[in-house]
C-alpha cells in the first residue's frame, strides 16, 4: 500500500471513530477521563477509575498487523475495546480489526450493546444483516468501502473472494459485547438442553449434540 493509500486508511478510521463516540450508546462521561480499573472488584456499569494513569492507557498497536487466519472460521476479530484500552472506559467509543483468509467468515453474530461501522481495509466481502421481520439486508463491499450494521441485530461477513480480506470496525461503545448465534446456543454452559434445541432447529438430538460436539459445547 502506497503512502497516501496509508494516510486515507488513517483518515478514515479517525473518522468512523469520531462519528461512533459523538452518538455514543454507552452513558456520558462526568469526568475528563476515567481510566479503567481492571483489577477492581467492584462491580458497576463500566468500570472504577484508576487513581493514577498514563498515554499507555490510551495506546494500542494491535490493529497495525494482520492476524492468521488458520482456524475452524478462516477468521480473526482482534478487538480494541476498553479491555484492551482502559482509557476508553466511558468514551463511549471502541474498535476492532477483521482478518480474512478466502472464504473466511465472520459467523452470525449480534453486538447488543452498539451499531458497528465497518471500512474494507482490501479485499472483497459479502455482508449482511437481518432485520427483525426477517428481511436480509446484504451486499459485497470492496476496499474503501463503508457499511453499517445497526445495534442488536443478527449480522455477517464472508470472504468469497480468493485472496485475503481484512476491515476496521468501529462502535458506539466502550464494550459492545457479542453473541455468536451459533456459539450461543450450542456451546452455552451450563449446555441448553437438547429437547429445546431440537425443536427450535427441527433436526436430531444426534445431530444436536454433533453441533455441540463440533463447537466445543456438552450434550
Amino acid at each position: 500500500m502506497t503512502a497516501a493509500g496509508k494516510l486515507s486508511v488513517v483518515a478514515i478510521m479517525v473518522f468512523i471513530a469520531t462519528i461512533s463516540s459523538s452518538v455514543s450508546a454507552d452513558p456520558d462521561m462526568l469526568q475528563d477521563v476515567c481510566v479503567a480499573d481492571l483489577k477492581n472488584a467492584v462491580k458497576m456499569n463500566g468500570f472504577a477509575c484508576k487513581a493514577s494513569f498514563s498515554a499507555s492507557d490510551f495506546f494500542f498497536a494491535g490493529l497495525a498487523m494482520p492476524m492468521p487466519t488458520n482456524n475452524i472460521l478462516g477468521s480473526t476479530v482482534t478487538p480494541a475495546n476498553v479491555m484492551q484500552i482502559p482509557g476508553l472506559n466511558t468514551l463511549g467509543v471502541s474498535m476492532a480489526r477483521i482478518d480474512f483468509g478466502p472464504g473466511g467468515l465472520n459467523p452470525p453474530h449480534t453486538h447488543p450493546r452498539a451499531t458497528e461501522i465497518i471500512f474494507v481495509l482490501y479485499g472483497e466481502l459479502d455482508v449482511g444483516f437481518i432485520t427483525t421481520a426477517n428481511v436480509l439486508v446484504s451486499m459485497t463491499i470492496k476496499q474503501g468501502d463503508v457499511f453499517t450494521f445497526p445495534k442488536g441485530l443478527v449480522h455477517f461477513q464472508i470472504n468469497n473472494g480468493k485472496g485475503p480480506a481484512a476491515a476496521i470496525a468501529a462502535f458506539n461503545s466502550q464494550n459492545p459485547g457479542v453473541q455468536a448465534i451459533a456459539a450461543t446456543l450450542f456451546a452455552a454452559m451450563p449446555p441448553v438442553s437438547d429437547s429445546v434445541l431440537s425443536k427450535a432447529f427441527q433436526i436430531s438430538y444426534q445431530e444436536v449434540d454433533e453441533i455441540k460436539s463440533k463447537l466445543g459445547g456438552k450434550p
